[in-house]
């Protein structure tokens, strides 16, 4: 038995998370060794309680483990286990990372660019528009769009996203082969061909309520900002704003007319702190520390990557030579906002670099 899946038999005990994982490998040293202790000894453990250290001592861990890969390899199911080199990145830094990530489609390592677009399942039409538009526009810049497959301001994300050619990642409160709402699984199918559905969750299990705020840390935590489209004020894309806000997370959010209730939570969110959101500019912009240098481990396709008509403009502007960022401004007649925005987009396709004191040019061949 490996220390792998010792790790992977933790995340099987219903009453195991993330913390605890963490408090037994903090404690033991092992995952193979908590599973040899006693109950009074795993009781010690940081983040495992009395009920935790009964079930995993009655647990039969072994057995439970191999039917649950014998399940996974029927279905043709990836999994990823906490501390696998390609266990997301930014995911694993959260105290409550799941300890174990079932996935149907592509993860690439490296793969970690990405923003969350979460909404009401009772989106107005105005709200989906919304939040496809900036899905596309997000994609079409590199971003990975994390939502949650569910009705509403969830769908319009992953279809934005999907239409700009962008890869999307739909996070759920079931299991991979328990597709809920139901009338989503042709969507599901399309997510797997260029992003991945993902699940802490084990193939079978049922979409219960108390599942899906769960799974909202997944979201909020995979992503470097989380974007709220019309949310009530018991919307769960409060719960995911919050969990963002605790992962140190940017939260973003776009307004909507005062005293409808579609709009009052997201709304509040604003007067709390939360960035407001008009365009794709407003959240590219503030993830600008945060992405540069990173660069997607999937090879652009074409190799030569399409440009929107504003990257097109500012790339053509560099034609004759470098310029700085406010020279830009003032040729483009933009504000400064939309300029540093589209510079990240052409900065992320690798057709131009910034060189020293915010001045930038076009790769050679661009």
């Amino acid at each position: 038995m490996t220390e792998r899946e010792a790790r992977w038999a933790c995340g099987l005990v219903p009453q195991m998370g993330g913390a605890g994982l963490q408090g037994l490998l903090a404690m033991f040293g092992s995952a193979l060794r908590t599973w040899e202790a006693s109950k009074e000894a795993l009781q010690q453990a940081p983040g495992i309680g009395p009920a935790t250290a009964v079930a995993m001592s009655r647990f039969p861990w072994v057995r439970k483990l191999r039917e649950d890969q014998a399940r996974v390899e029927a279905a043709g199911v990836g999994v990823l286990v906490w501390g696998d080199a390609e266990y997301p990145a930014r995911l694993q830094e959260i105290a409550s990372a799941p300890p174990v990530l079932y996935v149907r489609g592509r993860m690439e390592p490296g793969d970690d660019a990405a923003v969350a677009i979460v909404g009401s399942r009772r989106a107005t039409a105005y709200g989906e528009a919304v939040a496809r538009e900036l899905a596309g526009e997000l994609a079409r810049r590199g971003l990975i769009i994390v939502s949650g497959l569910a009705r509403g301001i969830d769908a319009a994300a992953h279809r934005g996203a999907l239409e700009a050619g962008g890869p999307t990642w739909a996070v759920l409160g079931s299991g991979l082969d328990e597709i809920y709402p139901p009338e989503h699984r042709g969507l599901a199918e399309e997510v797997t061909t260029s992003g991945a559905l993902l699940s802490e969750f084990p193939l079978g299990t049922a979409p219960l309520r108390l599942h899906f705020p769960r799974r909202n840390r997944i979201i909020s935590g995979l992503s470097l900002g989380v974007v709220v489209v019309e949310a009530g004020v018991k919307s769960g894309a409060l719960i995911t704003a919050h969990h963002a806000l605790e992962q140190g997370r940017e939260v973003f959010a776009v307004p909507g007319r005062v005293h409808a209730q579609y709009s009052e939570g997201s709304n509040r969110l604003i007067k709390a702190g939360a960035k407001l959101v008009e365009s794709w500019e407003d959240v590219l912009v503030e993830l600008v520390p945060n992405l540069k240098g990173r660069k997607r481990a999937r090879p652009a396709e074409p190799p030569r990557p399409e440009l929107t008509p504003d990257e097109r403009r500012l790339f053509d502007l560099l034609a004759g030579g470098p310029l700085h960022i406010d020279q830009l401004i003032v040729k483009s007649d933009w504000g400064g906002g939309r300029v540093a925005a589209v510079l990240v987009g052409l900065e992320m396709k690798e057709v131009i670099r910034q060189l020293k004191g915010k001045v930038f040019e076009r790769q050679d061949g661009g």
